[in-house]
């Protein structure tokens, strides 16, 4: 067993770790809420201009901004405030590399959900039952699940892009892919490549305006369909990226094996997740473990020997591990040909 050191010292890192944390995470979670970053992405604005667009009482709001400035968001020169470098790029809605869309879904869904981890931890239950479903049957819960789903996607495109060969490649298919972000951003770098992806039929609509707007309409399909139930569109390449981590080891095994009939003979098996270390040193994506028991009925995330034994068992062979980003793991595996 390997001693690791403890990052709390004292009682001021346990006091922090169990109660500012979780506060500043709400403070930016509101601020999103309330478009701080979009209203000030127009112009900077005194403490009584912002608050009056913003509609908040003048009993705590230059706290709140004064918050977001400790906390490297904001920038307060003299009396007035504007987004930091990295607020303006992430986190105004109005740019392209907007990662809100991740933030507004955890605070409508997950931050609640939080507060019942003891009884979820006693049961086994997730605490936010049949979610996904009634989200697909509202507009505006699916388009603040599309934004969030982009968020992750295009911070991640530009690396799945450039970490696999794709000039053999003739099509490519990315199965639980939402409305095309990932197979979108990775056609627009490899034009050659006819993608397809495959997802519920609610997700068609939003797929057929984003791929246009992408530019990639031309070269892209979408296959609506319950991956359980109906078969996988066949493709050279076919990756699965945060879909696994949904559902049991069981599940996982159908869905390796499903794969493994889609994919075309000599082609490829994308899987990229949170996936887990051998040894708990950094609790980021073991917490995204935990937000998986109480939002799914058997998903977690997994360590790569599991996910390598899945796909050895499907029939793959695993040609490589690699760290994909700050937090995932990406594994792909080879069908013979």
């Amino acid at each position: 067993m390997t001693t690791q050191t403890s990052r709390i010292t004292g009682p001021a890192e346990i006091i922090q770790l169990g109660k500012t944390a979780f506060c500043t995470a709400k403070v930016l979670l509101s601020a999103l809420e309330l478009r701080v970053f979009a209203v000030l992405a127009e112009k900077p604005l005194t403490e009584p201009q912002l608050r009056e667009r913003l509609g908040l009482h003048p009993r705590a709001s230059r706290d709140f901004f004064d918050t977001l400035v400790a906390l490297g968001l904001l920038v307060r020169e003299g009396d007035l405030y504007s987004n930091t470098t990295v607020a303006g790029r992430f986190l105004d809605p109005g740019e392209p590399a907007y990662v809100g869309g991740f933030l507004e879904r955890s605070d409508r869904i997950l931050y609640p959900a939080w507060g019942d981890l003891t009884e979820a931890l006693r049961t086994g239950k997730p605490r936010v039952d049949n979610a996904f479903r009634e989200m697909l049957e509202d507009p505006a819960r699916l388009s603040s699940y599309l934004g969030m789903m982009d968020a992750l996607s295009t911070m991640l495109a530009p690396l799945i892009a450039t970490s696999f060969d794709w000039k053999s490649v003739k099509s490519y298919a990315d199965i639980g892919g939402a409305r095309g972000n990932l197979a979108g951003r990775v056609a627009r770098e490899h034009e050659h490549l006819s993608v397809h992806v495959f997802d519920l039929p609610p997700m068609e609509k939003a797929f057929r305006a984003h791929t246009e707007q992408l530019g990639v309409a031309d070269r892209a399909t979408f296959h609506a369909g319950d991956f359980f139930a109906d078969p996988l569109p066949e493709a050279d390449v076919l990756t699965i990226g945060h879909v696994l981590h949904n559902w049991s080891p069981a599940e996982r095994r159908v869905l390796i094996g499903k794969a493994f009939q889609a994919v075309h003979p000599g082609g490829a098996l994308i899987v990229y997740d949170r996936m887990l270390s051998d040894e708990p040193t950094d609790p980021e994506n073991l917490v995204i473990s935990l937000d998986m028991l109480l939002t799914t009925e058997g998903g977690s995330e997994y360590p790569v020997g599991e996910c390598r034994e899945w796909m050895e068992e499907a029939g793959f062979t695993v040609e490589s591990v690699k760290p994909l980003g700050e937090y995932d793991t990406l594994i792909v595996a080879r069908k013979a040909s």
